[in-house]
């Protein structure tokens, strides 16, 4: 795993460092800190990573800036703050989870332990994702999507007005994203729970999800069960 640091206090910053080689040990390959803005944008720029971890104050420069910038890059981001009123605003960018200062290692690997595949979803309230469109971010309202499907290491959001995104997150990475009236049917799905409006079972023992606009999505045999249970069906 590759770990960018973006914090200003030197000792916070090797604490961070830390922890981490005790949480990750022989996952984490290659970590570097960056004390301003500007120097973990341009390390962005030229080189990839996995997580980030990010304060939000740095300086005086908002760490938001750095968020707006990012926003649909396909690494996580974790923050590391003690602006607690912040929270809300830093889960409307998709970050995986807000780490309150002072912290201790066993919130940091609370928070690392979301990026384990079939980890629980943030508790955070997630209300947009962002993509990448004509070298700008736009972002949309996950309340306006359908489905999501997945694409390889990317994802197809698949809207409302029948219009379709291609998001740079893997559908793993966006489960551990979304709040819990999103549902994974498929190995290949995430649907809105709200607007299903049947389950249905065809010849064969295939199951699928029927949606208030009609469309029909596959349901995985092992998920059926429990989505039935769930969903009142």
């Amino acid at each position: 795993m590759k770990l960018l640091i973006v914090e200003d206090e030197p000792v916070i910053a090797r604490r961070i460092r830390r922890l981490s080689g005790l949480i990750l040990g022989d996952r984490l390959e290659q970590v570097t800190v960056s004390n301003t803005l500007e120097s973990g944008l341009a390390h962005l720029e030229k080189d990839e990573i996995d997580l980030l971890l990010l304060d939000l104050n740095l300086n005086g420069a908002s760490g938001f800036d750095l968020l707006e910038t990012i926003v649909a890059r396909p690494f996580h981001t974790i923050i590391i703050s003690a602006y607690t009123d912040k929270a809300i605003r830093a889960f409307e960018y998709g970050v995986l989870d807000f780490v309150p200062k002072p912290f201790n290692q066993d919130r940091l690997a609370q928070a690392f332990g979301r990026l384990e595949p079939g980890s629980a979803p943030s508790n955070g309230q997630v209300r947009y994702l962002a993509v990448q469109k004509r070298g700008r971010h736009v972002l949309f309202d996950i309340q306006d999507l359908t489905y999501i499907k997945g694409a390889g290491v990317y994802s197809e959001l698949h809207f409302q007005d029948q219009s379709v995104e291609i998001h740079n997150k893997s559908l793993d990475a966006l489960a551990r994203l979304l709040p819990g009236h999103f549902d994974r049917i498929h190995k290949s799905y995430i649907v809105n729970s709200t607007l299903v409006r049947e389950l249905a079972v065809a010849s064969g023992g295939k199951y699928s999800a029927i949606l208030k606009d009609g469309t029909d999505l596959p349901i995985s045999r092992a998920r059926y069960r429990e989505l039935r249970k769930k969903w009142g069906d």
